[in-house]
């Protein structure tokens, strides 16, 4: 299976320390902020991240979503979200068709460079699922329901690296 795999474990025969996120989300705090554009697969993203979020036994007033209009408009909530200190790992969706808008390598890039600034500057795991995709079938592939949907993903990846910043923190 490609991606990531809900059992942790560690590296095998290394004779080293290994510091290994868990999914266990119970007492963390999780922020989401989805795009509207292109709502019939951002709105399974987010339900697919939710799932995913309970699933690794968060409660939903451990969640705060945050609806944007378009994947451009995420960056600056997810910012204002990390600078107030209240959340373990932050969650962006959204969906940019290439086909759609001429812009959308420059959105899928410069909204990737700004979550990982604000990851830096504000020690905080930003799990960036804009999902960019040539076809409008491309992108409902990746954002269909299911384990295998990259919101499902997100949701899995929030809680592992909360975890991990904790650990190495």
């Amino acid at each position: 299976m490609k991606g990531i795999q809900e059992k942790i474990a560690p590296i095998a025969d290394l004779e080293v320390h290994q510091r290994i996120g868990k999914l266990d989300g119970s007492g963390l705090r999780f922020g989401l902020v989805v795009a509207r554009f292109n709502d019939q697969l951002t709105d399974v993203l987010a339900r697919e991240a939710l799932r995913a979020l309970e699933a690794c036994g968060v409660k939903s007033n451990q969640i705060e979503l945050v609806r944007v209009p378009g994947a451009y408009e995420v960056p600056v909530v997810i910012e204002k979200m990390a600078a107030g200190g209240k959340f373990d790992a932050l969650i962006a969706l959204g969906v940019v068709v290439e086909g759609e808008t001429q812009h959308a390598q420059m959105i899928i890039e410069t909204t990737g460079a700004s979550f990982l600034e604000t990851a830096c500057r504000h020690d905080i795991a930003v799990i960036n699922e804009i999902v960019g995709a040539r076809t409008w079938e491309q992108a409902e592939v990746r954002c269909l329901a299911g384990q295998s949907s990259r919101g499902w993903y997100a949701g899995l990846a929030a809680v592992e690296i909360a975890q991990v910043l904790r650990l190495v923190g």
